[in-house]
């Protein structure tokens, strides 16, 4: 059972993160030296986050030493990263049944490993480097099996579960508090150049294998259901669905937070 954290005046995220991990250790020997190398042998969040992901990412020809600094130096140099990190691994531990504890998205979960490894590709990209961003966009891809270009713009509490297949393209921008599943895609549409991918706003759930095209605009605390193709507008507090997809009800809820798959039907005569 969720212990209620966030709601205490004196939590500490990262010692909460230590304890977590000091009795996993102590629960199943076999992992400990990979639990102390990972986090106990750390002094902050930042260095757990940069050492994770350069394992992760690293290859035969990309050290994983040098990216371990690379990593260190974006997040120093840009404490918005590192707050973006703590309000995405809160979301994920109020949003996903599965995890109990805030340790565990930080350690096993790739969906916030894709949106970690791209907030600092991000900051590459932004601090001309470019090319090395590139780079780790295709390593990503292997890695997790997510396609984010370096370019696109992340707010903070945004969870990816699961992750597999999420592609994102060059110009999409992703505002604060939302919810993706697997296999979204956020794409443009034909071959014009420029801004060309969706814009979603704040409180937005995207259901799984769910495609947005195109310059277009989820409007905040909308709900895009599984499976479907939205090629235009939705407006705030929408639930659209289908093939391509169509308005089918509102919500007086914020989705992301929710998590709700279901379709409520409620309010669906004011669009007949």
């Amino acid at each position: 059972m969720k212990k209620d954290h966030l709601n205490t005046a004196d939590f500490d995220l990262w010692q909460t993160i230590r304890e977590e991990t000091e009795a996993a250790a102590a629960a199943e020997p076999i992992l400990a030296s990979f639990l102390h190398q990972t986090v106990l042998r750390h002094g902050s969040l930042a260095s757990v986050l940069a050492y994770h992901l350069s394992s992760k990412l690293s290859s035969p020809i990309m050290d994983a030493r040098i990216l371990y600094e690379m990593y260190l130096l974006a997040l120093s140099e840009d404490s918005h990263i590192i707050g973006c990190v703590e309000s995405d691994l809160k979301a994920v531990y109020e949003r996903d049944p599965a995890c109990d504890e805030y340790s565990l998205p930080l350690l096993y979960f790739k969906g916030f490993h894709a949106i970690q490894a791209h907030r600092i590709n991000h900051w590459l990209y932004q601090n001309g480097r470019q090319t090395l961003a590139y780079f780790l966009q295709n390593r990503m891809s292997e890695v997790f099996g997510t396609d984010i270009h370096p370019a696109a713009r992340f707010g903070h509490g945004i969870m990816l579960d699961h992750a597999t297949g999420f592609v994102v393209g060059e110009t999409a921008v992703l505002g604060n508090n939302i919810s993706i599943l697997h296999g979204v895609t956020l794409g443009g549409s034909g071959k014009e150049s420029g801004d060309r991918h969706p814009k979603v706003s704040d409180g937005v759930m995207i259901g799984a294998n769910a495609s947005i095209l195109g310059n277009i605009r989820i409007g905040e605390n909308a709900k895009v259901g599984a499976g479907s193709v939205v090629v235009s507008d939705v407006p705030s507090s929408i639930t659209v669905v289908g093939v391509p997809a169509k308005p089918v009800g509102r919500s007086n809820k914020v989705p992301s937070a929710d998590m709700n798959q279901n379709i409520d039907f409620t309010g669906l005569d004011f669009m007949i």
